[in-house]
């Protein structure tokens, strides 16, 4: 009864334990290792024991890192300096891929002995200093919460989940590989250096794909890329749900995806593609897939080639090639895995106890012990194998800081040492949070207050080898330490189309020069059209998030993708337009001069005696001086130029006017004084057109006078009024001020009109009220035609449009109102005397 209780209390049920190797020695270091890829998936019903755990496809990469941890401890043995007169010995696990293969694989190394027992061990003179493991991280922070339990240091070679980082939660964990924290960053800024603005994600769905998911989407999203989708690898379904992927991938408009996964899980995915005919896809890998051999096989290269990704730092082992040439079936017999692997790479069959050799339907090659390994090992810098390696080292040598403590120097109380040969894990874990070696191929190794090594990684892209594998060759560099902490040598990549040029991935085409970004509602972000940039700014980058106004003085190309400078505009005199006006001004002037000069020599004449020769020749020069001051309104407008022209030009007007004016009332008193009896002979005579001619100039000074003094014009650059151009022009300062001067010339020619039209019939044979009736009506015409003309015209024409105007309504009043008068004097002699005067009087009677 006794013996059945304590059979009860203390045993648990066997388990039969097999997949691993072990040798003997002083101080163990253990060791777990995924010698294969996947495991035989059971249904459990839970009515009866779970079958046998059974492993399948042998992974021979996985298999020669193993064989790092006998090397390493077969050269430490071999040195006298290193760990003298102490023998390392090893025992290490196949995980085969599954938490529960590293419970068991743990917990055996733990109680140390066939049984697994858990809080016991049964180690008589062989401690356990350290594992080796794992490579998931899910199996590492599973090992990491048992073995954390006891202290003893546990030192992972492709582990790289960040909360392993945690002392809290790990506090014996140490590992030779970065945390995915750094290469998750680097992942990111990789996409980013290539422009890719619209990435698909891949991830499985344990510890190690989705944090660093998490990281990496984070880190992408900052910098502006966008997830077109992000799907998981479900590691626990034998197809890992590769049908639902390969439709999501081959359906997305994404044609770079980021795959954080490890090769047997992501190498299922990658045969259901290849099923499906999906290819022309760029992928972004970690470095659990940067490096893999299962997915370098040639059948994977439509697929695969020109992969990019993270690998682990690469570098020299020395011997380890030669190690692994020198493996044979007959002398590493405590290697249960070796017949395994020697069929895998020979493609060869053991001979059974029955002496058959049958593969399906098919005889097979016998294997015979005696294949080269030569014809299947290359020279090449080594990986995963450094990192096991490392880490034995990184064992041996708190070891050896261990054993070569003196007294007064130790770590514990009162700085004591202890015996190595009977340490406990925690005190070994001490010394090797505090190593610090170089290895023998020259890297230095030494683990920071998370257990962490310094991050550096090798970017690698996947070529056509030529044994028409997959290769990878090294295109740059990820070394946070270094000042360029990110290097990648464009030029070396080959991409899957075969070229050098990068590929494109975008959700919308790039948005050219010129143009910016239009942001679809409820799309992401690198969704959206291409607009036009605004009148008047730039875009000079292509993706523009906005446009850039261009500076006052200039104004874009037609491209819209720089600004030049502005035309600048004014009626120029080297323009033809400027030219031509400037001309008609000056043979005009000449026009009233002339005319005043046959109305000087022909002075006693009837006609230009009845015309009231002073005002007559005042109107001519008032007249050549409308002509003249229209150049004012041409070239360059300076400073005093803008602020004298409109008014020279208003008192010349009002002078000419006011000279009509008086004419023509003077032609109305003279006529009506004739009569019997009238009393307006008084007002006839020069006073009182020379007081009408200054009355009215009076007022128009005024109203000048005002103007200059509150509100003048001004000189200015214009750039509202004509795109691309700044019109240098006069600002008139107050337009109330501009159009009460025109006004009042109007008023002037409006009275003058009126009295001259009322005129009209007098009976005068030399009556010139209806040559101003007709100088008027042309007079005015020609202003009210200005108003809409002047405010419709922009630049230079507002100005030409005055100048023309002046001119003509100018011309006006010299044809109207000399030209017949030159003609009588000058062709018709005989109509200029008092005859005809006299016999059209006595005829009127």
């Amino acid at each position: 009864m006794t013996t059945l209780h304590v059979r009860k209390s203390c045993s648990l049920p066997n388990e039969s334990i097999s997949g691993y190797m072990s040798h003997p020695g002083d101080i163990i270091i253990g060791g777990t290792f995924r010698v294969h890829w996947d495991r035989v998936y059971n249904d459990f019903n839970f009515t009866r024991k779970p079958p046998e755990f059974e492993c399948q496809r042998f992974a021979t990469e996985h298999y020669q890192t193993m064989h790092a941890i006998p090397f390493a401890v077969k050269e430490i043995n071999e040195d006298p300096e290193l760990l003298p007169n102490i023998t390392l010995g090893f025992q290490v696990f196949d995980t085969c891929n599954s938490l529960r293969r590293t419970a068991e694989g743990t917990l055996m190394m733990v109680s140390g002995g066939q049984d697994i027992m858990p809080n016991y061990n049964c180690f008589s003179k062989t401690p356990l200093a350290g594992i080796v493991g794992d490579a998931g991280s899910s199996r590492s922070i599973f090992m990491g919460h048992i073995l954390g339990l006891y202290r003893y240091p546990q030192i992972s070679y492709f582990s790289t989940n960040p909360i392993l980082s945690e002392r809290d939660l790990f506090p014996s964990f140490f590992r030779t590989i970065p945390s995915d924290e750094f290469q998750m960053r680097g992942l990111a800024q990789l996409v980013f250096h290539f422009g890719w603005t619209w990435v698909g994600f891949l991830a499985s769905d344990n510890e190690y794909g989705q944090s660093g998911l998490q990281i990496v989407k984070q880190e992408i999203i900052k910098v502006g890329i966008c997830v077109a989708f992000a799907e998981n690898i479900l590691t626990g379904l034998p197809n890992r749900n590769a049908p639902y992927l390969a439709k999501i991938i081959k359906n997305s408009t994404a044609k770079v995806i980021v795959v954080i996964s490890s090769d047997p899980d992501f190498v299922i995915v990658v045969e259901e593609m290849l099923r499906q005919n999906i290819t022309g896809n760029i992928w972004v890998v970690s470095e659990s897939l940067a490096t893999s051999n299962l997915l370098s096989q040639g059948l994977f290269q439509l697929i695969l080639l020109g992969t990019i990704g993270f690998a682990i730092q690469s570098g020299q082992m020395p011997m380890f090639n030669q190690y692994l040439r020198n493996l044979s079936p007959s002398e590493y017999l405590y290697d249960s895995f070796i017949r395994e692997f020697w069929e895998e790479v020979f493609s060869c069959k053991w001979i059974t106890q029955d002496k058959s050799v049958v593969t399906g339907n098919a005889t097979a090659n016998v294997c015979t012990g005696h294949e080269k390994m030569d014809t299947i090992l290359t020279e090449e810098e080594h990986r995963l194998p450094l990192n096991v390696y490392t880490a034995v080292y990184a064992i041996a040598w708190g070891l050896q800081n261990l054993l070569y403590c003196t007294p007064g120097t130790g770590l514990f109380h009162n700085d004591n040492c202890v015996n190595i040969s009977s340490f406990r894990p925690w005190q070994l874990l001490k010394y090797v949070k505090n190593v610090n070696f170089k290895t023998k191929g020259g890297r230095q190794v030494f683990f920071n207050a998370n257990g962490d090594i310094p991050p550096v990684y090798d970017i690698v892209n996947w070529r056509l080898g030529a044994k028409g594998t997959l290769k990878q060759v090294k295109i740059g560099r990820y070394d946070i330490r270094s000042p360029e902490t990110f290097k990648v040598d464009n030029t070396a990549i080959m991409w899957t189309n075969g070229e050098n040029q990068v590929p494109l991935s975008n959700c919308s085409p790039s948005c050219p020069m010129g143009f910016r970004k239009v942001i679809l509602p409820e799309k992401p972000l690198c969704c959206y059209n291409c607009a036009r940039c605004p009148q008047g700014q730039i875009s000079n980058q292509t993706d523009a998030v906005e446009c850039h106004p261009c500076s006052w003085d200039t104004w874009p190309n037609l491209q819209q993708d720089r600004c030049l400078p502005r035309t600048t505009e004014f009626l120029s005199y080297e323009e033809p337009l400027g030219y031509s006006l400037a001309a008609t001004a000056l043979f005009s002037s000449v026009v009233p001069l002339v005319i005043l000069g046959v109305f000087i020599n022909y002075k006693k004449t009837p006609i230009v005696q009845a015309n009231n020769c002073p005002v007559s020749c005042l109107l001519l020069l008032s007249l050549f001086l409308c002509f003249l001051c229209s150049l004012g309104f041409i070239g360059y407008p300076q400073p005093t130029q803008c602020l004298l022209r409109q008014v020279a030009f208003g008192m010349v007007f009002a002078l000419c006017i006011s000279c009509v004016l008086a004419k023509t009332i003077t032609v109305v008193i003279a006529f009506n004084a004739t009569k019997p009896g009238s009393r307006l002979k008084m007002w006839i005579g020069l006073k009182v057109s020379y007081s009408i001619i200054l009355l009215c100039v009076f007022i128009q000074l005024f109203l000048c006078m005002m103007w200059l003094i509150f509100s003048p014009p001004f000189h200015e650059l214009d750039t509202e009024n004509q795109l691309g151009i700044i019109t240098v022009a006069c600002n008139e300062g107050s337009p109330t001020a501009f159009w009460c001067m025109l006004g009042y010339l109007g008023l002037l020619a409006s009275i003058s009109f009126i009295v001259a039209f009322l005129a009209r019939h007098l009976p005068d044979r030399f009556n010139e009220a209806k040559f101003i009736t007709f100088s008027m009506l042309a007079f005015l015409s020609v202003w009210v035609s200005f108003i809409p003309a002047y405010l419709s015209a922009r630049g230079m024409y507002t100005v030409a449009m005055e100048v023309f105007a002046i001119l003509s309504s100018s011309w006006a009043m010299v044809i109207c109102i000399f030209v017949p008068k030159c003609f009588i004097i000058l062709f018709r002699s005989s109509l200029n005397s008092k005859e005809p005067l006299t016999i059209k009087s006595k005829g009127q009677k």
